[in-house]
């Protein structure tokens, strides 16, 4: 008898990968299979493929996978919205406690699912895969994507070795309620981990791509710098952004003071007179700049003090309250 029932949903992406699925199905059933065999747990599972507007025979395949498999909901997009919108939509549709996305490719291995839930039931909120070992080729794909790992860990705080790798778990009373936009899903352990969540990595398999050319390519690098930044403006400034642009008009403000230092001295021991340097027209434009972002700080924080109080909602969140029992 088995002693415990995992729920694990498995949220699959589909932009033109008619020749993987299959296979990549009867891979993931398989592995469930073989981990339900081998193990005192029992593996409920559910696939959640998503077609992200995929314009060869991808749709009909899954379609067919479905109405054969009560494992498997197809959900299908009317156009292609992108990969983060794909992962959105199977989030709000998965039933199980741990969700896992993955490509549709078969470069990620189902194998290492396993892994994964094993170390959320560590206690990990989010656990992240590595791919060590990347099959990629290594200007074009490996040596873009170090840099901007690099860039996000150090913008975030949040050290991890590959946040572009799809192969993850996520308890999901934890992203019920993250809303994903742009490439934001790569974000999810940040956003978790800013939160006071805990989040681990492990090493994950990366096999070499079988079938055609990669969908999601790495020209997306520029969005995730871009996302990562706003994600951190969102964090640090969403409930207080007069904080940031404040600081930015006192620092226009101070360098506009230095300038009329520095116009005062070099009038009268420089021998310059004020129209001999381009210190007026610098003062004035940073006057100019200081008293927009003073202004801009009061606007965006009526927005803020709006969105909260007209939606009555709350700029914490709250993990559990504790009473003493004679109360």
């Amino acid at each position: 008898m088995k002693n415990n029932v995992n729920k694990i949903s498995i949220v699959i992406p589909v932009y033109n990968e008619m020749e993987s699925i299959e296979e990549l199905n009867s891979n993931i059933i398989t592995t469930f299979s073989n981990l339900n065999s081998k193990n005192n747990d029992f593996y409920e599972f559910e696939i959640i493929y998503v077609n992200d507007g995929s314009h060869d025979k991808s749709l009909n395949i899954l379609n067919r996978l479905a109405r054969n498999n009560d494992n498997i909901t197809v959900i299908d997009f009317i156009r292609n919205y992108g990969q983060t919108a794909a992962m959105s939509a199977g989030f709000d549709q998965a039933k199980g406690d741990i969700i896992v996305p993955m490509d549709g490719d078969l470069q990620n291995d189902p194998d290492d699912i396993f892994n994964l839930v094993q170390k959320i039931k560590e206690g990990f909120d989010v656990v992240s895969g590595w791919r060590k070992d990347r099959k990629d080729k290594g200007m074009s794909r490996i040596l873009p994507s170090k840099i901007a790992n690099y860039l996000i860990s150090k913008i975030s705080g949040v050290q991890l070795h590959d946040y572009g790798c799809s192969l993850k778990a996520y308890k999901k009373d934890l992203i019920k309620d993250v809303n994903l936009y742009g490439e934001m899903h790569r974000f999810i352990p940040i956003y978790i981990a800013w939160q006071g969540g805990s989040v681990a990595e492990i090493v994950v398999k990366h096999n070499p791509r079988k079938y055609g050319e990669t969908k999601y390519g790495i020209n997306r690098t520029t969005k995730v710098i871009a996302d990562i930044l706003l994600l951190k403006y969102i964090e640090n400034y969403s409930t207080n952004p007069i904080h940031l642009f404040g600081g930015l008009a006192l620092a226009n403000f101070f360098l506009s003071f230095v300038g009329i230092i520095l116009m005062i001295y070099f009038k009268y021991w420089g021998n310059k007179s004020f129209i001999e340097t381009p210190l007026p027209q610098v003062v004035v434009l940073l006057l100019l700049t200081g008293i927009l972002a003073l202004f801009m700080g009061f606007i965006a924080e009526i927005l803020m003090r709006t969105y909260f109080e007209t939606q009555h909602k709350k700029p914490y969140k709250i993990r559990n309250i504790l009473k003493s029992s004679t109360n």
